[in-house]
């Protein structure tokens, strides 16, 4: 191959890694490159592990002749089946043996096939195939993300040259590497989303990462935890509550995640939200508890469904209390200089944890503070009256309410 031309792909694959790509759009760019180079590839699939509380890892699968890149994500628990098909690939035979790359001639080949899909391959047509892992060092190791694996496919009628092949080898490190750099990101969005929130990652991401870098907005407060937890954690073995926590934890953050709620943290049983209004109006601050409200039953028909479940499976129940506040509270970096926390800090906080813990003396699953019943409007005869209450640091008694029961158990 022409140097200019070797220089050209490789400055190609760099450029898509800089403009900030994703794997399947620098695989893309990459085997066109390949293909105007005089590379034949007709059908190439890379893959990565990566570092994800559900996944194990991403497959991105290129056709010339397709114009969409399919995404193709396979989890951390493997059947029998997908185990079985792992040690049948060329991608098990390069892990297992430390080799880096696999070359079967298709074109001419009588007999059987080494591994299954290359029969696969050579019944649709293809010619030459061309198997590469590109290993990373020890340092450049991050979770499971130790290697990118790839093939390469032609149907051309004398298959890949050798120059072609040596040619190809030479350029999956520039590959690899954008490869890599794009999964980094995608590894920093994910761990970013799945300990912060949503927005809070995005913030901290985008540069929102000074201590004490915070802004003064107005939201829904929701603080709910697990009633009677303490009592039961006493009386099951402790196997089951990290099962049983994750079971009612979810089905509060599905709920909240859906009515566009931020969950800023978990402290304990317990699960702190936020639904953050637009400004400090009055219609913005009724959108924010609308939303909580809505949240608020979705979760409790996931509560019926979660409970059902566990009993069913002979699993130890429990329910949920929720509090349910509105104010205004600096939402941003707090902590130490050396450890933060993206999170909401003030008075309407404070008093969130106040109602909250009155859930067990008033002995209802649902808290609302008179401030969110003012601002939600419309509640009304829905909202029965628990009573006012000194709650301890705050100024003035608070009067509560709760949802009426016949609704709540409409909603479940």
């Amino acid at each position: 191959m022409d140097p200019s031309a070797f220089i050209h792909i490789a400055r190609r694959v760099s450029d898509a890694s800089l403009n900030g790509l994703n794997e399947g759009e620098i695989l893309a760019s990459f085997c066109t490159a390949l293909n105007e180079a005089g590379i034949p590839v007709t059908r190439a699939m890379l893959g990565a592990d990566t570092l994800h509380p559900v996944l194990a890892g991403r497959i991105f699968l290129w056709h010339r002749d397709v114009d969409d890149i399919v995404l193709h994500e396979f989890g951390r628990s493997i059947t029998e089946d997908g185990e079985r098909k792992w040690r049948e690939s060329p991608f098990y035979y390069l892990e297992s043996t430390g080799q880096d790359l696999l070359r079967f001639r298709i074109l001419g080949h009588n007999g059987d096939f080494p591994f299954p899909v290359i029969g696969e391959l050579a019944a649709q047509g293809f010619t030459d195939y061309l198997v590469t892992m590109t290993r990373f060092g020890e340092r450049g190791i991050i979770g499971q993300l130790d290697s990118i694996y790839a093939s390469w496919t032609t149907e051309h009628a004398e298959g890949f040259s050798e120059a072609q092949i040596n040619t190809l080898t030479a350029l999956l490190p520039f590959a690899a590497a954008a490869v890599r750099s794009a999964s980094l990101r995608r590894i920093a969005d994910t761990l970013a989303e799945t300990y912060l929130g949503r927005d809070a990652a995005r913030r901290v991401l985008s540069g929102t990462i000074g201590r004490g870098d915070a802004e003064r907005i107005s939201a829904a407060l929701w603080f709910s935890d697990l009633r009677g937890f303490t009592k039961l954690v006493d009386t099951v073995s402790p196997e089951l509550i990290v099962p049983l926590l994750n079971d009612y934890a979810g089905a509060a953050v599905s709920a909240i995640h859906r009515y566009g709620g931020e969950v800023l943290k978990f402290v304990g049983d317990g699960v702190l939200a936020i639904f953050r209004s637009k400004d400090h109006e009055t219609a913005s601050r009724h959108e924010s508890c609308h939303a909580a409200l809505q949240a608020l039953r979705l979760c409790r028909q996931n509560l019926r469904e979660v409970r059902n479940r566990r009993a069913n499976a002979g699993l130890p129940v429990i329910d949920m209390s929720v509090a349910l506040h509105i104010g205004d509270v600096l939402y941003g970096n707090f902590g130490g200089e050396d450890r933060l926390d993206f999170t909401v800090v003030g008075p309407a906080v404070n008093e969130l944890s106040r109602i909250a813990g009155m859930a067990r003396s008033v002995d209802q699953p649902v808290i609302l503070s008179a401030a969110f019943r003012q601002a939600a409007g419309g509640l009304h005869e829905k909202a029965v009256s628990l009573g006012r209450y000194a709650l301890r640091g705050v100024e003035t008694p608070q009067e509560l309410f709760t949802i009426d029961p016949t609704l709540l158990r409409a909603t479940d």
